[in-house]
């Protein structure tokens, strides 16, 4: 009897912090909505969701257009959930706002078509994906429960959920990436890159980084793979635990090279001069002429450099 009412217990807090009625006979009812506002090129959009996915497209227009779905188990709820817009010549800052009674499951989705130069200061949403597709500006998005997913863009960003995973692809900018339980792969990275997670897998390719600035790379229990195809004087740093760290560099490379784990192994294509004492399990000297750190770290993982 004690087991069954602790998991009553948790059945109970999950229920709630999921806005789902533990009553619920499954009945949805849903409405669509459509606005329209003008915004010039280089303006700011900003959303709030809850329960639902976003969707935001750059075009050529100077016209934000807002198209959406209200979810929810019941017509009283639907009614009760608001969508609130407020424009100006430079802004659209758009906020669902849920009912004060939540029992019952609820939701809004958007699809956003915008000005392709844009500043999305704070996309937000909980329990569903963010996706953002041909911008050139900075982006700020945030979501729980959700995957983050982002091509055709220029300009710097800042992603962070939990509990899914983070794509990134065709980008040209900064980017800082963050996750946990999700995994983290970007393909066609021109610029920097920072990207952090927690038992899943990063894989990433970097076609040019932004001299100065280091390549960060992190996971734990999860395995890492970086290939870096224009070092420039930017450093490498990768590290994970209780898995493997790869990482591909042009076979021209020039870098001075650190490396340990524990418990495995480190194997190198690259002829490395070595300095000090060196073991199965730590590598420190220069491939070719030295240059930016390429500095890579694990416990209980192997670790290879390999030529690209």
């Amino acid at each position: 009897m004690r087991l069954l009412g602790t998991a009553w217990l948790f059945a109970s807090i999950f229920l709630a912090g999921c806005d789902f009625d533990e009553f619920d006979s499954g009945h949805r009812v849903k409405e669509d909505f459509h606005h329209s506002y003008t915004l010039k090129q280089g303006g700011r959009v900003e959303l709030e969701g809850f329960n639902g996915s976003v969707e935001i497209r750059g075009w050529d227009r100077e016209t934000v257009e807002i198209d959406g779905t209200k979810t929810a188990s019941s017509d009283t709820l639907l009614q009760e959930i608001k969508i609130d817009i407020a424009n100006s010549d430079d802004s659209v800052r758009i906020r669902a706002i849920r009912p004060q009674v939540r029992r019952g499951s609820m939701g809004v989705s958007f699809v956003l078509s915008v000005p392709r130069k844009v500043l999305l200061e704070r996309i937000q949403s909980s329990n569903g994906g963010i996706r953002v597709s041909g911008v050139e500006g900075n982006a700020r998005l945030r979501s729980s429960n959700g995957s983050i997913k982002v091509s055709s863009f220029k300009g710097d960003l800042d992603a962070v959920t939990s509990n899914s995973g983070v794509e990134l692809s065709e980008f040209s900018g900064g980017a800082t990436l963050h996750t946990s339980n999700g995994s983290i792969r970007a393909e066609g990275v021109r610029g920097f890159l920072e990207a952090t997670t927690s038992n899943a897998s990063i894989d990433a390719r970097v076609i040019e980084t932004a001299g100065g600035r280091p390549i960060r790379v992190q996971s734990s229990n999860g395995r890492v793979v970086l290939a870096v195809e224009s070092l420039k004087d930017s450093d490498v740093r990768a590290s994970t635990s209780n898995s493997s760290v790869t990482v591909k560099l042009p076979a021209s490379a020039n870098a001075r090279v650190r490396a340990s784990t524990s418990n495995s192994s480190i194997d190198s294509e690259f002829d490395v001069s070595t300095r000090g004492s060196i073991s199965k399990n730590r590598l420190e000297g220069t491939i070719g002429s030295g240059g930016p750190l390429v500095d890579l770290q694990s416990s209980n993982g192997s670790i290879r450099i390999q030529r690209l």
